[in-house]
Formats: structure tokens, C-alpha cells, sequence
């Protein structure tokens, strides 16, 4: 059963989290190359959130947005 936890050690400190040493380790010399992954993320979710945005107010120019306070059964 230990070899089972180990296995499952090695795998991720050694492989899975293997970049993440790479980033920490080029943090000392490059604060933006390390944070690549951070910038992305935030990239794609400014991205989903203009989207989103843009999708309620075509649903809201249409008229299909239901905003009556009774529009769900719990809300009665």
C-alpha cells in the first residue's frame, strides 16, 4: 500500500509539477516569464467575461430577457 502513495508522489511532485519548478526557478530573473500562466488565465477570462457581456445585451436589444420578478417559480 505505501508504494501505491509513493507512486502517486512521484508522479506529481516529479512530473505533473515539474513546469512549476521551472517557473519558480526563473522567477529571480524574470517576474513576467514566470507569471506567463497567471497572465493567460486572466487573458481568457477577460475574454469570456467581454463575450458574456456582449451576449446579454443582444439578449436584452431582443427582448427574450424575461426580467419579471416572477420569471421563476421560487421567486413567487
Amino acid at each position: 500500500m505505501k508504494a501505491f502513495f509513493e507512486g502517486i508522489q512521484y508522479l506529481f511532485v516529479d512530473i505533473l509539477f515539474a513546469p512549476f519548478d521551472m517557473f519558480r526557478s526563473l522567477e529571480l530573473s524574470n517576474w513576467w516569464g514566470a507569471n506567463i500562466l497567471n497572465w493567460i488565465f486572466m487573458i481568457v477570462c477577460a475574454v469570456a467575461i467581454v463575450y458574456w457581456c456582449k451576449q446579454l445585451v443582444a439578449h436584452q436589444n431582443n427582448n427574450e430577457e424575461n426580467q419579471d420578478t416572477t420569471a421563476h417559480s421560487f421567486l413567487k
